[in-house]
Parts: C-alpha cells; sequence; structure tokens
C-alpha cells in the first residue's frame, strides 16, 4: 500500500496492520466486516477513518485496542505481535499504551464525581487517590473541563462527557489515542472545537491520533485520511487530506494512487 509522506518515513511504526480480517456470526451465514486490511500508524500521525455506519469502524478501533482479536492477519503495537503475547502482558501493554474514547461510553457509578471518573485508571495503577486525583484535575483544566470536575459525572451535558472522556483517555499519557465517533456534537462549531482539541490532545502527549468518524470534518488538519466500506479500506495520501468515495468491491483498482488494502 502507498504511503503518504511522513516525518516519520522510515522510522518503526507504532501499529501496523497486515491483512487483517474479522468477521461473526449471523444466523446460518458469516458477515465479514473488514477484509485484509492492512496499514501503519507512525509515531505523532493523525489518522482519519471515514465511513458510515456499520462499516467497520468501531471493530477496527476494538482489534487496535485488544478488545478484539482478528481471525487472520496480524497486528503489532511498538514490534510486539499481538497475538502471541500473554493475555496479562497483553493487556498491560494496551492499558498502558493505548487510550481509547467511546463516545457512547458513559456510564458513571452512582454518586461518582467527574475528577474521580478520570482518577480511577491511575488508581487501578497503584497511585494513591490524592495522587490521581491532582493528576486528573490537571489534565481536566488542560481539556476544558475543570469548572465540572467536582460535579456528579451522570448528569453531564454531551460536551462536557466528551471533554471528560478524553481527559479519561488522556490521563495515562498513552502514546496512542483511539476515537471512535466523536461525532454526537449536535453544532457544526461545537464538532470542530472538539476535533481541534483532539489534535492538540495528541500533540501534547506526543501520542499519535487514530479517530473513526462518519462525519467529514474530522478529515480537516489530518496526515493521512481513510475511507472504509465494504470491510476493505482505501487510503488516501498527502496534504491537504481529501475525502475520495469508496469504490464499490467489483469495480478494478482506480487510476490516481489509491489502493485497496491487501492488493
Amino acid at each position: 500500500m502507498r504511503r503518504a509522506p511522513s516525518s516519520s518515513a522510515g522510522a518503526a511504526p507504532l501499529l501496523r496492520f497486515e491483512q487483517v480480517s474479522k468477521g461473526y456470526p449471523d444466523g446460518c451465514r458469516r458477515i465479514e466486516v473488514l477484509e485484509r486490511v492492512s496499514f501503519e500508524v507512525h509515531r505523532g500521525e493523525h489518522i482519519a477513518i471515514l465511513g458510515s455506519r456499520r462499516t467497520g469502524k468501531s471493530t477496527l478501533l476494538r482489534l487496535v485496542a485488544g478488545i478484539e482479536t482478528p481471525d487472520e492477519g496480524q497486528i503489532d503495537f511498538q514490534g510486539h505481535n499481538l497475538a502471541r503475547m500473554g493475555t496479562l502482558l497483553r493487556q498491560r501493554l494496551l492499558r498502558d499504551q493505548i487510550g481509547l474514547l467511546v463516545s457512547e461510553d458513559w456510564h458513571p457509578a452512582k454518586g461518582e464525581r467527574v475528577v474521580d471518573l478520570v482518577a480511577l485508571p491511575l488508581v487501578s495503577d497503584g497511585a494513591t487517590m490524592r495522587e490521581a486525583r491532582s493528576r486528573a484535575r490537571k489534565t481536566l483544566s488542560w481539556a476544558g473541563a475543570s469548572d465540572c470536575a467536582d460535579d456528579l459525572a451522570a448528569p453531564l451535558a454531551i460536551g462536557e462527557r466528551l471533554r471528560v472522556l478524553l481527559a479519561r483517555a488522556l490521563v495515562r499519557r498513552p502514546r496512542l489515542l483511539l476515537v471512535d465517533e466523536p461525532a454526537l456534537v449536535p453544532s457544526l462549531e461545537g464538532r470542530k472545537a472538539l476535533y481541534e482539541l483532539l489534535r492538540d490532545g495528541a500533540r501534547e502527549h506526543d501520542a499519535a491520533l487514530l479517530v473513526a468518524s462518519e462525519d467529514t470534518e474530522v478529515a480537516r488538519g489530518t496526515d493521512i485520511l481513510m475511507s472504509l466500506g465494504g470491510g476493505e479500506l482505501v487510503r488516501v495520501g498527502g496534504e491537504p487530506a481529501k475525502v475520495v468515495p469508496f469504490p464499490p468491491r467489483h469495480l478494478p483498482r482506480q487510476p490516481g494512487g489509491l489502493e485497496r488494502s491487501g492488493s
């Protein structure tokens, strides 16, 4: 697959998918969600994956996060083949090095405050509650959510929730930030502000950023844009990134530098 020009060219990739496929049973048939997907993510890169609903965006991110395992192919993170690692070692590596923001994943405990929701990952790592809350407050402040740090988490509005989820994803200072469908903010200006915050967060924490969405606005300012559909991946490289419609599977490879993954 053709790579876009990158300041990380020649360096070992942070993440590598090689011919990865994933499917699920559906009654008497099997639905192939991803087919022979190959791509790389290098340190500091900002990558957007565009696709409509049920095109496999969330499945791809779950594979990166180690929540799912591929049926075929290989996934390497920091040079480690995830499938060959023991479960505990894989979970620790991914927990410490990958931050995951799922916009619909909002399940605070009854009576839980925002600062404690963000601090909890650090407490599970062995930090004292005082240390964890101190770092959580700093991360919330950076995310523009310091005003709600002592509020109950459950009733927050969607915009505040996403800022809190971003703080929670970044509080461990991961090397890769995954964001699944951040386009729930109803206003265009609100979404633009959120996408800018995501990019700033990745740069501030020296993390690569991989965002999956159906909102074309997320493509602005990306280093690499991919389009996902029909279980396959089309990659668009170069600056500025442009949205390119995904070609139907029966068409031959398109001219002009686009390649289907696995070709």
